[in-house]
């Protein structure tokens, strides 16, 4: 309701077209370098999103470049094809030589880069510009003019380039703010004044110094830009650029504005950049981030299983993502309940009971609970023997280099208290020796089958052990046990066998 009331004041243009720089800008990210062919896969992925040009690279700059532009040239995409130029003919001549339909040229403004960088005049800065511009539109070509560091630039003078770039034909005006210095209220200004001087569309470029270029471009578009750079997950130099699928879903739900951007496929782009990049998406990441739909507050479960829109601004499925309950000392009752029904898992409330209090321990320990783990958990308490002979009370093991692995049981047996201890070639495997030496008399059994799996990765996996035993009678059955620990895991799976035996004889005698 709020955002409905500002939009009354503000001056939206009806379609904001994305320039997506992924290729370009993206890979000038430190430790990035993209072959030839991972540039056309990513170009053909940004092209079935729907982005309207492609920055493909820098042609001048290299060989590689050159290359790469003129095969994704060659392909026929929807999307304009662009190169990147600097004011120079020969830089704009690599572009051309490409094939391209679209060339992006830039200088800087500022006086840190008039006087530093370039050691130029105002003016002379201003006939490179014009030049290259001609030369673009002498060549049949789009041209794209970018004013390098317009937010620290005299505005007179920004004014005054972008009117000599606007005569000399230019197609579009692009605003950088490219050390991120911008804040939203002085780019909604600086693009409302521009635009009173200058009628071509204009574009703004942000980068993420402040973690707000997509902030800035936001309020860019409040005034009135009709194009904004982006590039895939937020990637780019230093801390980035303004990040494509944040824009885009900003622009779509919040400010109603049409892009061409296909948005249920942003996900599936966003991990195909990761994945060539080697930038991996941080999972807290907005609208592509693993943890973006994900939901563990007993509460906030609780919610978006009766009304998704509790809890969640946009549905999964319009960015090709999935909801995902995540379990762990949060977790309330429902949500397990929920887990359980879709993996078409029943249990009776002591068996729950049982669950929910392993889920919620696990949590305390900081262990996050999967899928896997889940469903691990609740196939184990339903595998257990109904009735328990046989009850571990305490278990020490003892291993290490140059030290025989050596464990020390102590079971109830029918009531009565037993402890004992055996070697073995490993500590699961003296635990069970002892074991067995301890059930002897009330049953001579033997281990036929032991599996062990680690359910998920990393050193905190749970590990769930499925074990087959028998006795003299050939007697069979099963145990499993999933723990934390896998010498407790082992133990409480042969435990669960050796009852389950039992139960067979008693129930046969």
């Amino acid at each position: 309701m709020y955002i409905e009331e500002v939009k009354k004041s503000l001056n939206l243009p009806e379609r904001v077209y994305i320039f997506d720089t992924t290729l370009r800008d993206g890979e000038q990210t430190p430790g990035v370098a993209l072959t030839v062919d991972e540039k056309v896969r990513i170009a053909r992925k940004l092209d079935e999103l729907g982005v309207d040009i492609i920055e493909v690279g820098f042609p001048a700059a290299s060989k590689g470049e050159r290359s790469a532009t003129s095969k994704i040239s060659s392909l026929g995409l929807n999307a304009k094809i662009c190169g990147l130029a600097r004011v120079l003919k020969e830089d704009i001549d690599a572009a051309i030589d490409c094939d391209i339909d679209y060339v992006h040229t830039f200088i800087g403004t500022s006086p840190l880069h008039r006087d530093y960088k370039l050691k130029m005049s105002k003016d002379e800065i201003i006939d490179k510009a014009v030049f290259a511009v001609e030369y673009i539109k002498d060549h049949g070509l789009t041209a794209e003019f970018s004013a390098e560091d317009a937010t620290r630039t005299e505005f007179n003078y920004l004014c005054k380039i972008c009117k000599a770039v606007e005569d000399a034909g230019v197609d579009k005006i692009n605003i950088a703010d490219t050390v991120g210095v911008m804040i939203p209220s002085a780019m909604k200004l600086l693009i409302e004044n521009l635009k009173k001087h200058v009628k071509v569309p204009i574009s703004v470029h942000c980068h993420d110094d402040f973690g707000l270029a997509v902030a800035n471009s936001l309020a860019a578009v409040e005034s009135g830009a009709e194009q904004v750079h982006v590039t895939m997950n937020g990637i780019g130099e230093r801390a980035g650029n303004a990040a494509l699928e944040e824009v885009v879903m900003a622009l779509t739900v919040h400010y109603k504005i049409n892009t061409n951007i296909k948005t249920s496929k942003l996900v599936g782009t966003a991990e195909l950049v990761s994945g060539l990049t080697g930038i991996k998406i941080p999972p807290n990441k907005a609208i592509i981030g693993e943890n973006a739909f994900a939901h563990e507050s007993g509460i906030h479960v609780h919610g978006v299983l009766r009304k998704a829109e509790t809890y969640e601004p946009i549905t999964p499925d319009m960015v090709g993502h999935k909801r995902r309950i995540v379990l762990g000392k949060h977790t309330g009752a429902n949500a397990i309940r929920s887990k359980l029904k879709e993996y078409d898992i029943e249990m009776n409330e002591e068996e729950f009971k049982k669950l929910y209090k392993q889920v919620k321990t696990l949590g305390d320990k900081g262990k996050m609970v999967t899928d896997a783990d889940l469903r691990a958990l609740a196939l184990s308490i339903l595998g257990k023997a109904e009735k328990e002979r046989v009850k571990l009370k305490g278990i020490a093991v003892m291993t290490g280099e140059n030290v025989m692995p050596t464990a020390t049981v102590k079971l109830e047996i029918d009531g009565k208290i037993k402890t004992g201890a055996k070697t073995g070639v490993g500590p699961v495997d003296a635990a069970i020796n002892a074991i067995q030496s301890l059930v002897k008399e009330t049953a001579d059994i033997k281990l036929d089958e032991y599996h062990i799996d680690a359910i998920t990765g990393g050193t905190n996996a749970l590990a769930d052990v499925f074990v087959v035993m028998s006795d003299k009678n050939n007697n069979k059955a099963t145990g499993r046990a999933t723990r934390e620990d896998i010498v407790m895991a082992s133990v409480e799976a042969v435990l669960n066998a050796i009852n389950k035996i039992l139960m067979i004889r008693d129930a046969s005698s």
